[in-house]
């Protein structure tokens, strides 16, 4: 029983032009390029401790004040005493490898196989024209309001009930580090609670299969998050990386902890004053690995306006901002972003 993508039949031009040139490199020269791509220094990202939200005003603003730095330089920070228990974690992570462990034939039949909607499971990259634009991954990508659309019996009833518990929890954490993010430029915003619906809202359940070529072909490639926050719950293998200083830094995983992002929502909606950071996955010669991502988003006829002047992007929708990027995808295979929104 086949469980992976069969990455190679579906990308076997791309994978020959590659062996092609790798013919003619010996193999110590392609242990360098491994180096360089994957072994880059690693590092623990900001660690903010949620509970000091729950004292004294004194400790809320500290709190609130390290979310917000963290969110300007870094763009990434981690969570802990997040209100998500262990137990809950835990049991999502069981379920999801339940799922991505049926074979790769009941996966791809979502809808008959597995009571998923149809479109839910994804893998590879249909629009890639080499090596490096190709996702070595699969996944799931759910909707909210669709997290109780699998089936009654067996694993399923199970992983519903489970995505259901986390989605609930998680959304109530990423609007509440949005809100935190408004105020600290000076914007007691209910914006977010008004725009971001269950409806508008997804998680993408996401496996990395080990991949023999990991100098050559990324989980993800680098990229933006289009969103505005992005709350990730990923196991211990590690694979994560980001820009920090014109370098990528590969992230420490902390088993205590969630990683939180801004997406490029946000990076618009606050002029700047937030980063939404390039980042990516790398892949693992032996060991797989598994991640949850919540995606904090609006409706696609939400207006996203700066909150403040001069504006540094014009007035867009959030539906008019996925169809350029998707547009860019198509035709250029990778995402432009932001920069085609500038004033």
């Amino acid at each position: 029983m086949d469980l992976d993508p069969p990455f190679y039949k579906a990308y076997k031009t791309l994978f020959d032009k590659t062996v092609d040139k790798a013919n003619n490199i010996n193999n110590k020269k392609n242990e360098e390029v491994l180096q360089q791509l994957v072994m880059v220094e690693e590092c623990e990202l900001p660690l903010i401790n949620l509970g000091r939200l729950e004292l004294g005003e004194k400790e809320r603003e500290e709190c609130m004040t390290e979310i917000a730095r963290a969110s300007q330089e870094w763009g990434f920070f981690q969570v802990v005493n997040h209100g998500i228990s262990g137990e809950l974690l835990h049991k999502m992570k069981s379920e999801q490898e339940k799922v991505f462990k049926q074979s790769f034939d009941k996966k791809r039949q979502e809808d008959k196989c597995l009571n998923f909607l149809s479109g839910t499971y994804r893998w590879g990259t249909p629009s890639a024209t080499c090596l490096r634009q190709l996702a070595w991954s699969e996944a799931f990508h759910i909707p909210l309001n669709d997290t109780s659309a699998t089936s009654a019996s067996g694993v399923n009833y199970t992983l519903s009930s489970t995505m259901e518990q986390f989605a609930t929890t998680v959304s109530s954490l990423a609007l509440k580090l949005a809100e935190i993010l408004a105020e600290k430029i000076g914007h007691k915003s209910t914006f977010f609670q008004e725009n971001c619906f269950p409806g508008t809202c997804y998680l993408r359940m996401n496996r990395y299969p080990p991949c023999p070529i990991p100098s050559e072909v990324f989980g993800l490639m680098p990229h933006t998050d289009s969103d505005f926050l992005t709350i990730l719950h990923q196991d211990q293998v590690g694979g994560l990386q980001l820009i920090k200083d014109d370098e990528w830094i590969a992230v420490k995983p902390n088993p205590e902890a969630l990683v939180i992002n801004v997406g490029d929502l946000f990076q618009a909606w606050s002029n700047n004053v937030y980063k939404s950071v390039q980042h990516r996955v790398v892949t693992n010669l032996q060991v797989e690995r598994f991640s949850t991502a919540y995606f904090l988003c609006p409706s696609y006829d939400t207006v996203i306006q700066s909150c403040m002047e001069p504006s540094v992007y014009r007035k867009f929708s959030f539906g008019e901002y996925r169809r350029q990027v998707q547009e860019d995808v198509q035709k250029l295979g990778s995402k432009i972003g932001l920069p085609r929104f500038v004033v």
